[in-house]
Order: structure tokens, then sequence, then C-alpha cells
């Protein structure tokens, strides 16, 4: 039987999702395939073996389990697991393979993989490069121009940059992008920190918003378009799955939206033409390849309302797994079960490292 890690929490701004969807991994890992281990790491970067009930990640409650133990990951090949501080002394554990379930900054950004690649233990995901260029929207945008793949009109500015002379940039952007402007941090995920400027008020505002998460920002044209995603599970020979499509309780999709409210709707399949669907499902291996992604990815895009132009958004390489997440949702749709899936990443995460 091999043994799995899950990894969760980390200090990030959605720091919280990812206790919410590790809980879902962890209770639908194959129990008769995987033997479970569970790290935390909680918002000031403590690390923890729990070996508690996992219906006490969310909110934090595992904290107060009685059930946590100091532990760390090895950076040593020859240990190839975790490292854990017991009273009665230093324990180490082999592992097998990690799924490190972190959303955001220091865990999906490639910091995280970077540390996962120098223990030498296969894990799920996109490696470090694919997953620093993933997180950072300036850098993903600039990969995708290159390849041609179609998108908004786009500025980017580091917040030194923007301080200098923040009047004459919000100028530019106002000629260049025209309202309605969707301001955004570099990184960041989850919509945290993203507004939707309608005047020049509301843009200076927004800058200052996203900079709260970020010493970079994106500001990105408004596009008249169904906002649809696609799933994308494989390593060299990426599938993609059903195209989803979301109608967002909000005025765009943001945190509220995405977690709060019960309100927005979710389409399995996509509201949208079978042809477009096939593009869509085109561009998002493409987007997949072109940025290095491996094991998975969720693909977004917009396709215009106007002319039914499908037109590249962003791209997720640590989707949500919540009960609501479209990642899990569009690849059951696609005959791929909850449990199944977390099957194959697994698979996938060994097969990459040769295991």
């Amino acid at each position: 039987m091999k043994k799995a890690l899950v990894i969760f929490g980390g200090v990030s701004s959605e720091h919280f999702v990812s206790c919410v969807s590790a809980s879902y991994v962890i209770n639908n890992i194959p129990k008769d395939k995987y033997e479970v281990y569970t790290l935390g790491i909680t918002t000031k970067g403590e690390w923890y073996l729990y070996e508690g009930d996992t219906s006490l990640l969310p909110e934090d409650r595992w904290l107060d389990s009685g059930k946590i133990t100091k532990a760390v990951i090895s950076p040593d090949r020859n240990d190839k697991g975790i490292i854990i501080f017991r009273d009665s002394g230093v324990e180490k554990t082999e592992i097998d393979v990690i799924f490190p379930v972190l959303h955001g900054m220091n865990g999906e950004d490639g910091t995280m993989q970077g540390l996962l690649e120098l223990s030498g233990i296969p894990f799920v995901g996109c490696d470090t490069l694919s997953s620093a260029c993933c997180m950072d929207k300036a850098v993903t945008n600039t990969l995708a121009d290159s390849a041609g793949i179609e998108q908004a009109k786009w500025l980017s500015v580091i917040e030194e940059d923007y301080r200098k002379d923040k009047n004459a940039f919000l100028k530019k952007a106002e000629e260049y992008l025209g309202y309605p402007i969707f301001v955004k941090p570099a990184n960041a995920g989850s919509s945290v920190g993203i507004t939707k400027a309608a005047d020049f008020k509301m843009l200076e505002k927004a800058m200052e918003t996203a900079f709260k998460e970020d010493r970079k920002a994106v500001l990105e044209e408004f596009i008249d378009g169904y906002e649809v995603e696609c799933a994308v599970l494989g390593n060299y020979n990426a599938q993609p799955m059903t195209v989803g499509q979301i109608k967002p309780a909000n005025d765009f999709y943001d945190y509220e939206a995405k977690y709060e409210n019960d309100n927005s709707e979710l389409y399995i399949p996509a509201k949208i033409s079978e042809a477009q669907q096939k593009e869509v499902q085109k561009q998002a291996v493409r987007a997949f390849k072109v940025l290095g992604c491996s094991g998975l990815s969720r693909v977004d895009f917009f396709v215009t309302k106007a002319d039914g132009r499908v037109m590249f958004n962003e791209i997720n390489t640590l989707p949500g797994f919540t009960s609501i997440s479209m990642y899990p949702k569009l690849c059951e749709h696609s005959g791929i079960p909850y449990s199944e899936l977390i099957d194959r990443l697994f698979t996938l995460a060994m097969e990459k490292n040769g295991r």
C-alpha cells in the first residue's frame, strides 16, 4: 500500500479554502490503495502532522484537537518523507506521493513545488516553473501573448513604479483599456483583491485594494462574454474535460460569489454551442502546454456574446476541490468520479517522477 501525504492550510489569503478542499480530498482517497497522512500549515507558517478527524479541518478547528505534532518535509532525498518531532524522539516516515492541496501564495506559486522537487517525492500538479508562471497573472499573460493565445488587453505595474506617477499610469489605463477595468493582484487566487472599476475614482481605489495583496497589479479590459471553465487532466498527453459555465451571483465571480453566495449557478455542460465547447477544449490544452503544466489545471475563458470568440482569461494550477468546486465536477461529468480522480492524480504524479 502506498503512503500518501496531503498538505493543507498555508500562509495565504486562501488558507481556509485550502482546509475545506483538503477535507474533501482526504475523504475521497481510496483507502484500499493508500495509507493517508495529513500535514497542516498554519497561517503563521507552523507545520504540524495532524492525526485527527478531517471534519475539523474547516475553520482551523484541527489546531485545538490535541492531535497535532510538529513535523516537516525533509529536503534530503535519502529521507523521502516527513520528519516528525514526537515527545519520544524524532521519527521519519517515508512518503510515496504528496498532494499539496494549497491555494494561492506560498503553496501554488512554485515555493512548495520547489521544496517537493528537492525532496524527490512525487507530487500532484505542476512543477516549480509552471506553478510560478501561472500564479503571476502578468507572466501568464505575457506567455499567452507570445504564443498568440487571444485574450483581453491588459497592463501591469509594480507598486513602486505606480507610486512615482500614479496619475500618468491611471490615465494610460483609461485610454488603453476603457471602462470598466478589472484590477487584480498579480499573485492571488479565489478572486481575492479583484475590483471592477467604472471610473477614475474607483480605479484609483481598486489599485490600493490590489496592492494590499501583492506588490504587482494587473489591469484588464472588460470582456462582455460568458465565463466558462475547462478542466485539463494529464501530463504530456493531457486531455480536456467537459466545459462548464458560471453565472455569478454578483457583478462578477468574486470571492463572495464563489464561496459565500448560494445564488451563483454552474452549468455543466456550458450553455454554448458544441463548436465553441470544442474550441474552448482545444485552447485549454494549448494553454496548458504553452505554460508547461502537468497533472491538472483548470483553464478559464470568456466566450464573447457579440461574436462567440473564445478568449483566454486565466489558468489555475491547483483549483479548488471543495463540494462546489468546478474542477472535480467537470471531471465527474466526463466520467471520472472524485475518488478515481484522486487516484489518477497520484498515478500521474508518480509517472512523472518515474516511480
